[in-house]
């Protein structure tokens, strides 16, 4: 599925893609955009550009990778969500009809992710944990997404960049498993929002619930991890543990 160009657009997206090259190689950007505070947040125009930029860049390198997005970042683009996000998180990478782990990134790809990044403001830091293209969940391919996740994602082009969203279902058992992190802090809130959002059935509650279940590993995980959830979003919803 191609990527619509919007209207206007920021600088780099209305350049020749060999005259994107050259700014990001010889930092005139940079340059320019030194008295630039980076972005933290990223709306869903700026990430559509981004997106756009990097494929371009990436084609223009002689590069080609295929990634696949979960969390806000997969919602941004599908329109599920409008709030900004702060990256967008890359969970496996397909290789000759295979998903591999995605962390760490090839270094051509996560030195275009970076160039891109600086050039428009995009970058969290200068250091290689995190930025605006994130492989951090990737932990998740290990443990094993829901069954016929692969099926089920929206495939977008840009360029040298195939990026494959998870689907609204999947997302919904992504963001129940993370609502029910006691690692995710002050984030379980957005994660219970975003829940909000994806507008759950019954049956995809169950699903979701049986998922996070099976990873969890506790037979009591419904009562004491999933049940307080349902409870606070007023799902009125009964599964037996175990």
């Amino acid at each position: 599925m191609g990527v619509n160009q919007t209207g206007g657009g920021n600088l780099l997206s209305r350049m020749p893609s060999n005259s994107i090259e050259c700014c990001l190689q010889y930092g005139l950007l940079n340059s320019a955009l030194r008295s630039v505070k980076l972005c933290v947040v990223i709306n869903d125009n700026l990430l559509e550009q981004a997106l756009q930029t990097l494929g371009q860049v990436l084609q223009d390198r002689g590069l080609s990778y295929d990634l696949v997005a979960i969390g806000g970042g997969a919602l941004l683009l599908q329109g599920i969500v409008l709030r900004p996000t702060e990256d967008l998180d890359i969970v496996a990478r397909a290789e000759h009809d295979s998903w591999v782990y995605a962390k760490p990134f090839p270094k051509p790809l996560e030195t275009a992710i970076r160039d891109v990044g600086r050039a428009m403001g995009l970058s969290l830091a200068d250091s290689a944990e995190k930025d605006w293209i994130n492989p951090g969940p990737a932990i998740l391919a290990r443990f094993g997404l829901p069954e016929g996740f692969e099926n089920r994602v929206e495939i977008r082009k840009y360029g040298g960049l195939v990026l494959r969203l998870a689907s609204r279902f999947d997302l919904i058992h992504l963001k129940l498993w993370a609502a029910t992190s006691s690692f995710r802090g002050s984030r379980r809130r957005v994660d219970l929002d975003d829940l909000v959002a994806l507008k759950p059935a019954l049956d995809e509650w169950r699903s979701a619930i049986r998922w996070c279940a099976r990873l969890d590993g506790r037979p009591d995980f419904y009562r004491l991890e999933a049940k307080p959830i349902l409870d606070e979003l007023g799902v009125d919803l009964e599964v037996q543990d175990g």
